[in-house]
């Protein structure tokens, strides 16, 4: 009697996508992350440490409200740390609070310096060589794009009073919200 074989089908590919620094407030349809066993979080993982996943195997990623407590060697390591967990192409939405903001200065647990955009140049390998070949830090290479959460009387302006307002007034912009892509 011959053992007849069963085909069994691959397994469909898991679909890695990373809330870090969730907190209580997970996205929905992404793992939450944090050092603190929150309600809601997933995995316990102290992201100023190397990361517990693979390289190139992250879909997507979420973090709000977290590289603003890291110091500033913290955040290189995060930056190089989600360069070598993301996909090709796989895009990272970093929320933090504006620089400008009160938001930015009022929770003591924030670290010196705010963030800043002018940061997101430096996550940017060609940028990097040209303007600042000394920073050999950063393993990383985004594609960075940003824009900001505005304040409830800012909103409703049109598109150069809201320019005008983020350039010259405080409190203006709320938060930072940029879209790291790795290249």
């Amino acid at each position: 009697m011959t053992k007849r074989k069963v085909h069994t089908p691959p397994a469909a590919p898991v679909t890695l996508r990373l809330d870090l620094g969730a907190g209580k407030n997970k996205k929905p349809g992404f793992i939450g992350v944090d050092v603190r066993p929150f309600e809601g979080v997933d995995q316990v993982a102290d992201l100023t440490k190397p990361w517990p996943w693979a390289n190139d195997s992250v879909e997507e990623v979420h973090c709000s409200h977290f590289v603003e407590h890291l110091t500033a060697p913290q955040r290189i390591h995060f930056a190089n740390e989600l360069y070598r967990v993301l996909k090709k192409d796989a895009k990272a939405t970093v929320i933090a609070p504006n620089w400008s903001s009160c938001r930015a200065y009022g929770d003591l647990t924030h670290q010196w310096p705010p963030v800043s955009e002018f940061w997101f140049y430096y996550l940017d390998k060609n940028w990097r060589a040209v303007n600042a070949p000394h920073n050999d830090e950063y393993t990383c290479d985004f594609l960075c794009s940003w824009g900001y959460s505005l304040h409830p009387e800012i909103a409703p302006k049109n598109p150069e009073m809201q320019q005008f307002a983020l350039k010259f007034y405080k409190e203006a912009g709320q938060d930072i919200i940029c879209t790291w892509v790795k290249r």
